[in-house]
């Protein structure tokens, strides 16, 4: 590990004498390339040099300690030495998470899939209440929202919604939201006051750039059609929605909420672009099953992740068995306590994986 920072600090302090020469200056593309690699190293060089200075002043402190007579001179050497260990451990653990693998879809924006599971108009309705919750958490992360696909109930629930969640690092926040969302309460269509259990599926998928999953046209099967509104009535006279089969796959994507043609084309393609990346991935990881012990759950969409309970008031996340009585916070859109347990508990296991 100390060779590997070592490098590090040199490669560092190489780029920034670049960074400062005329030749580089003057070609942008060379320039942003070094200072994206400059800003990435910064953080974890200036731990290591942390580290290196609490290791420095404890070889001191030991030093003068074998010297030293005063026996009030030795306890405060001795204090120190204590409180620079205690630095230099939590330094170490600081420095062995930055140099974990990063993922490269991390900084990444999304496309999330919400849809009802089982408990009917119930179910819709909760799907609603999750895509309310995931509005709020972008709101405050200062990420933009953009609706691709709806199906709506009558009563204002989801039985399927597709958006887009844009905004850097949005997937290394939301990638843990994936699977299937359990809701305990009284439907308000209840006369006898019992409790009813629905849910919903989450799916999180980082968006696909065109690079990383060509498309041929000729594997595409194009339909378009009316868009329809709550109840399946016809809400638009023009075939403005639009529904791509991708034949080698059989994957099915439709897009109807923009007023034109052409856009919900577009949308539909960055959709299916998503769902291909992961298929391609899943038939990747597939191979290198054992590579996936270090994931917080398996990201299945058969795998109940969360249980809202209302009459308790509590959310729990069966993957790290948290239980918070903080329902209507998390329904609010409140998620950092939860989403940072779980990006915690990814890094434990991580690093389980490097010790």
């Amino acid at each position: 590990m100390v060779e590997k920072l070592a490098s590090l600090e040199t490669r560092y302090e190489e780029l920034n004498h670049l960074l400062s020469d005329p030749n580089i200056i003057a070609d942008q593309t060379k320039y942003q390339k070094y200072t994206k690699a400059y800003s990435d190293l910064t953080e974890i060089v200036s731990v290591y040099r942390e580290l290196k200075a609490a290791a420095l002043g404890i070889d001191e402190a030991r030093a003068m300690l074998k010297e030293e007579t005063d026996e009030e001179f030795k306890e405060m050497l001795q204090s120190e030495i204590e409180i620079l260990s205690r630095r230099k451990q939590d330094l170490e653990q600081r420095v062995k998470i930055l140099l974990l693998p990063t993922d490269p879809n991390d900084e990444k924006s999304v496309i999330m899939e919400i849809r009802a599971g089982t408990g009917g108009e119930e179910a819709a309705l909760f799907a609603a209440d999750l895509f309310r919750m995931y509005s709020r958490y972008a709101e405050q992360q200062g990420w933009k929202i953009d609706i691709m696909d709806s199906h709506f109930t009558e009563l204002g629930g989801i039985k399927e919604l597709i958006f887009v969640v844009d905004g850097q690092g949005a997937y290394s926040k939301l990638k843990f939201e994936s699977g299937v969302h359990r809701v305990q309460r009284i439907p308000s269509t209840e006369s006898g006051g019992r409790i009813h259990t629905s849910a919903a599926t989450v799916a999180v998928l980082p968006e696909a750039e065109e690079v990383e999953v060509q498309i041929n046209e000729n594997d595409l099967k194009i339909d378009v059609y009316c868009a329809s509104g709550p109840g399946g009535q016809c809400v638009n006279t023009t075939q403005s929605a639009v529904r791509i089969t991708h034949l080698p796959t059989g994957l099915v994507v439709t897009c109807q909420d923009e007023k034109s043609q052409h856009k919900n084309k577009a949308q539909a393609l960055r959709v299916l672009r998503s769902r291909l990346k992961e298929v391609l991935e899943a038939e990747k990881n597939q191979e290198t099953a054992g590579a996936r012990k270090n994931q917080v759950g398996t990201g299945d969409r058969s795998e109940r992740i969360r249980t809202y309970n209302f009459p308790q008031g509590r959310v729990s996340d069966h993957r790290i068995n948290l239980t918070l009585h903080k329902l209507d916070q998390i329904l609010e859109g409140q998620l950092d306590e939860l989403i940072g347990a779980l990006m915690a508990n990814d890094q434990a296991e991580r690093l389980k994986q490097v010790d």
